[in-house]
């Protein structure tokens, strides 16, 4: 029987992010928060939390920055393995700037990413023997998006953990300051014939693919054209910056059965950065723990949740956290307004 040693490995950019407090705007604003984040980190961060062995791949700057980056990987149980240094002496770690909102004020993201280490990431960084290690591969739109020698890295990655055995999981993450929805049509086409978990919402599915009907009718026709195995939609209702409900749909091909359930209502935003992320940790866990969707479907809606109640980028819900979030949403009446 083939051995890996991890769960889960993910490809993308590690990046600083720097918020001004509560909800004081960048332009004024003397004082920022740092944290560490990155789609692909938040993913394999949260399913750590969970309980699975996981593992980043990606390159840092050799700086003091780079050791912080490296340490919060470290913090969240995340294996280090695949992390490569660059030691050029322009190397730098990515930046983004989130701006809180406050309805009718919109939250706000300003990147300053571009020449970062990530972008000179290659295939000769990393042993033959990683795309062999591993259940799972996955990375994002937003590492494809980052174009050149970073794009050319991800698709080669995703054929080779596939050739070798590895399930591929894959979220669009469409991000519009990052290209166009054409430019990532194309792009994200070729690589969904080696796609066995696909996440993509509906909204993305009609402006970036062009497909039409209901959620059900595109995630069916995703299903047609491509070998994938699950697709997963997410649905966020936002009432104002402060207040979300959200849900999603899984669809299992092979069964042809749709998994659904009762949104999380009125949500109290703390913070909604990574809450997507946390979805596909929660549902990428539920998937590779239990070979179920339902559980998947269960993992990821309650992650999500929860995560939009905790400052920062990375989930910080553990497995007991997350269990008893889904036994209290499958209760009706009262419940307990403290635990303890």
């Amino acid at each position: 029987m083939k051995h890996n040693k991890f769960d889960l490995l993910s490809l993308g950019e590690i990046l600083l992010r720097l918020s001004p407090p509560g909800n004081e705007r960048l332009s004024r604003s003397d004082v920022f928060d740092k944290h560490i984040g990155g789609a692909e980190l938040n993913v394999v961060s949260g399913v750590s939390m969970l309980g699975l062995k996981t593992g980043m791949i990606s390159k840092l700057p050799d700086n003091l920055l780079g050791s912080y980056a490296g340490n919060q990987v470290h913090f969240y149980g995340v294996g280090d393995d695949y992390l490569s240094l660059d030691r050029e002496k322009n190397a730098r770690l990515g930046i983004y700037y989130y701006e809180s909102g406050a309805h009718p004020r919109k939250p706000q993201v300003v990147y300053d990413r571009m020449h970062s280490s990530i972008q000179s990431i290659s295939i000769k960084d990393f042993p033959e023997e990683m795309y062999h290690s591993t259940r799972c591969f996955h990375t994002t739109g937003i590492t494809l998006a980052l174009g050149g020698q970073c794009r050319e890295t991800a698709i080669e990655m995703i054929k080779r953990f596939k050739e070798a055995g590895a399930l591929i999981s894959f979220d669009v993450n469409f991000r519009g300051n990052l290209w166009t929805g054409a430019e990532a049509k194309e792009c994200i086409e070729s690589i969904l014939p080696y796609t066995d978990i696909f996440f993509c919402s509906a909204d993305t599915a009609r402006l970036t693919f062009q497909k039409e009907g209901s959620t059900r009718e595109m995630m069916q026709s995703f299903a047609k054209d491509y070998p994938i195995s699950v697709i997963a939609s997410t649905k966020r209702t936002v009432h104002s910056p402060k207040k979300h409900s959200f849900t999603s749909v899984i669809y299992d091909v092979g069964s042809k059965t749709f998994y659904e359930e009762e949104p999380y209502e009125n949500i109290e935003v703390v913070d909604r950065i990574g809450s997507g992320d946390a979805y596909i940790a929660g549902a990428l866990y539920g998937y590779l723990a239990y070979g179920d969707c339902r559980k998947a479907l269960e993992y990821g809606n309650a992650a999500s949740a929860m995560k939009n109640t905790i400052p920062g980028d990375m989930p910080c819900s553990d497995l007991k956290e997350l269990t008893k979030t889904i036994e209290e949403h499958r209760q009706t009446g009262e419940l307990p307004e403290m635990s303890r």
